[in-house]
């Protein structure tokens, strides 16, 4: 067994208590139980190098299994594109990889790879550009040289282009069968703001209009080596892939300089009930909420088991509470979401049964109440959060390939490095004062967005007793 993984199994041993001193009396109580305290975790720190290019490189070894995956992550992101053309990304990203390059089409493409056991792959998400690789060590030389390839010289082939840009209209089409669809859409838009980027949403219109011109235009000016972080993990020898990196990338020529503009978003929600009438189901969904924070936030560790108090594990709070003891709801979640370079949503949601829709917003709002001020989280719930949280963090850099995927978002952020090792320190030093006193402040039902959506007959008569109700309309426009 590798030293690196026979490291994790004490350390999970350890976290179980299987490598406890036995007691010396019967307990009776499990938390009675003497835990050894948890050993320091050491996380491998990945080679950086920055090419003369401008890209960041990333290597880590992993001699488990004779492989080599390759991650990339390029600064672009589907935040940026005009509102005219929302869903350009999305398809650059999609056609890059299905439309094969300038000397292999997509589909040879595809035939060769079957042939290597290997795989390429590519997307572009909201904040980012991803592309990915696999392949045996043998191939690594050969495949990697494909890679490149599919990053510098995709041929966006209309075809694919087409295909592509059907299979969206295709799930436009269907966007309002899925009810977790509609609550998170419309969360969005009354969260960030129907305007912003990031409440941004396909159309018939938007996609018809995109040109393979489009495509070919976004990669032109977001692909380039200084804006490309590269990681690869796997059975080689560092110094031989960073020569073979340098090789292959060396010669991509570095691109403009340039800053992407800010994404705008509202800073704060209004207080508001809206509601989406959806007569085909059989029961409410509901989420109330607001604008989240960034994990660089101070109060980031505190919420962080805020979080795990409020519904972390089928003992937390909105479980205990609102799923067993009131009945409910069988899936309730709530908390304060955390983005890396923006915020995410601060959120409490469930589904119930429509006779049940106001009692469900009550005890939702119940809870944030609850929590922020009438009963505000006890030290034994902190420790035990504090515990649950360490006692996982392991799983977290179990393998050298969630390493490197961890040191790829730092880098893409802008994180320091050690930022795994500071979240654990982070939530050792937390305190029951600090916990309450970020609730206090992050948590704001003056602030709450409530959003239902469900039949009409069931609903009516808890949204009735609001003065005011905006319905939503969410009819899939034609053109």
């Amino acid at each position: 067994m590798k030293i690196f993984q026979l490291h994790l199994l004490v350390i999970a041993l350890a976290t179980v208590g299987l490598l406890a001193t036995p007691a010396l009396s019967q307990v009776e109580r499990v938390e009675q139980l003497p835990y050894p305290p948890l050993p320091e975790i050491k996380v491998p720190e990945p080679t950086r190098v920055v090419l003369d290019n401008g890209m960041i490189v990333l290597l880590l070894e992993d001699h488990e299994l004779p492989i080599v995956s390759v991650s990339a992550r390029i600064r672009t992101g589907a935040r940026l594109e005009p509102i005219e053309k929302i869903g350009l990304a999305g398809l650059t990203g999609t056609v890059m990889r299905s439309g094969g390059t300038t000397t292999r089409a997509g589909d040879a493409l595809d035939d060769y790879l079957e042939g290597k056991a290997a795989s390429i792959e590519t997307g572009i998400s909201t904040t980012a550009g991803s592309a990915s690789m696999n392949c045996l060590i043998d191939d690594f030389e050969e495949v990697v040289q494909v890679f490149v390839d599919v990053l510098r010289n995709p041929s966006f082939a209309p075809e694919k282009l087409a295909i592509a840009k059907n299979q969206i209209m295709a799930g436009i089409a269907r966007q309002n069968d899925n009810p977790d669809g509609i609550v998170k859409r419309e969360f969005t838009k009354l969260v960030y703001g129907k305007d912003s980027p990031y409440a941004a949403q396909e159309t018939y219109a938007t996609i018809g209009s995109i040109t393979r011109e489009d495509l070919i235009a976004w990669h032109q000016k977001y692909y380039h080596p200084n804006r490309v972080i590269l990681g690869l993990v796997g059975d080689f020898k560092t110094a031989d892939a960073l020569a073979l990196v340098k090789r292959v990338f060396g010669q991509w020529p570095k691109g403009p300089e340039f800053t992407d503009p800010e994404v705008p978003f509202q800073t704060s929600t209004e207080a508001g009930v809206y509601y989406v009438e959806k007569n085909d189901m059989t029961q409410a969904k509901i989420i109330i909420g607001h604008m989240g924070l960034i994990r660089m936030h101070p109060d980031y560790h505190p919420m962080v088991i805020t979080n795990q108090i409020l519904s972390g594990s089928f003992g937390a709070r909105l479980f205990s509470r609102i799923r067993s003891k009131k009945g409910l709801a069988y899936d309730v979640h709530g908390g304060v979401g955390f983005g890396w370079d923006y915020p995410e949503s601060a959120n409490f949601s469930m589904s119930t049964k429509t006779e049940t829709t106001q009692a469900g917003i009550d005890a939702l709002i119940e809870e944030a109440d609850k929590i922020m001020k009438t009963d505000p989280p006890t030290d034994e719930e902190v420790q035990n959060a504090k515990a649950s949280l360490l006692n996982s963090f392991v799983f977290s850099v179990d393998s050298p390939g969630k390493v490197l995927g961890n040191f790829l978002t730092y880098e893409y952020y802008s994180y320091p490095s050690d930022w795994m090792t500071r979240f654990r320190h982070g939530i050792e030093r937390v305190t029951t004062d600090q916990v309450r006193r970020a609730t206090q402040q992050h948590i704001k039902p003056d602030q709450f967005v409530i959003l239902v959506v469900g039949p009409r007959k069931g609903t009516a008569s808890a949204l009735a007793r609001y003065k005011k109700v905006h319905e939503l309309d969410i009819s899939i426009p034609e053109s």
